[in-house]
């Protein structure tokens, strides 16, 4: 795979006056830096096909992470080429299923919108280059509870952003009790596409591997991990009903209200 990166030191912040008023009547204005919303439209074989609302950083690993969790790749062999343009707003990924003969839809730009449940409204704007495969059975792998309170510290120590704003989502990847990468972003979708695409880009082995996430798990999220094969998916967070019924079916580990000091383990 061939990858083409343009971009760099994209503003991630901006700052912003506003009147902080408290309860006992006081007035002051005041500073404060707030998190840029970034979009960056998602071309496959030249054809627009996400629109991706983001933090500018590792997005690669974004549009990595997300094409495999939407069944568009199954591994990193399936793309020929990724390239990012020098501003951050252009995606152009070629995979190696050129021969595909393109429907009349998607050559005259009629695209049927797809919107996942995703905290930044992202975008599929047309579903042809999602196979049709089913998801397998997550591997079982054996782990220590130690590991995820390592976790549950580091995200507890801070997140740079996070602890700027308040106002984004982060996540760990973790082998064997090491932290292998961290990130953050502002929806919890795309903190974990980030994680996934980075260990594509850099050859490790999901299915060796823990994510935590201070996202909530619904099944949506718990599917991104199933469709990555990791076996454990750790979040801050709770999960619903339906999150742990898909973890048990498909023998995904799934621990919520992963703290410093308690877990949860669901399935």
């Amino acid at each position: 795979m061939y990858i083409n990166e343009q971009y760099h030191d994209l503003p991630l912040l901006e700052t912003k006056e506003y009147r902080f008023i408290s309860r006992d009547g006081q007035l002051i204005s005041k500073q404060e830096q707030i998190l840029k919303e970034h979009l960056i439209d998602v071309y496959l074989n030249d054809h627009l096909t996400m629109k991706l609302v983001c933090l500018p950083q590792y997005l690669t690993e974004l549009v990595l992470g997300r094409l495999l969790t939407e069944r568009i790749i199954d591994s990193i062999s399936d793309i020929e080429q990724i390239y990012i343009c020098e501003y951050g707003k252009r995606a152009k990924v070629y995979l190696n299923r050129t021969s595909k003969t393109l429907p009349q839809n998607i050559e005259n730009n009629l695209f049927i919108e797809i919107t996942p449940t995703c905290c930044t409204g992202n975008h599929i704007l047309n579903d042809y280059f999602v196979s049709g495969q089913t998801p397998k059975t997550v591997p079982s792998i054996n782990w220590k509870p130690d590991w995820i309170f390592q976790m549950a510290d580091a995200f507890a120590d801070g997140m740079p952003l996070h602890s700027t704003t308040f106002a984004t989502h982060s996540c760990l990847l973790a082998r064997n009790g090491q932290i292998l990468f961290s990130c953050e972003d502002i929806g919890r979708h795309n903190a974990l596409d980030k994680v996934i695409g980075y260990a594509l880009r850099n050859q490790i082995d999901l299915r060796e591997c823990i994510v935590y996430s201070s996202g909530r798990i619904p099944t949506d999220m718990a599917m991104k991990a199933i469709y990555a094969q990791i076996p454990i998916l750790a979040s801050k967070a709770s999960p619903t009903v339906e999150a742990i019924e898909l973890a048990k079916e498909y023998h995904l580990t799934l621990i919520c209200a992963a703290r410093r000091d308690r877990m949860k383990v669901f399935s």
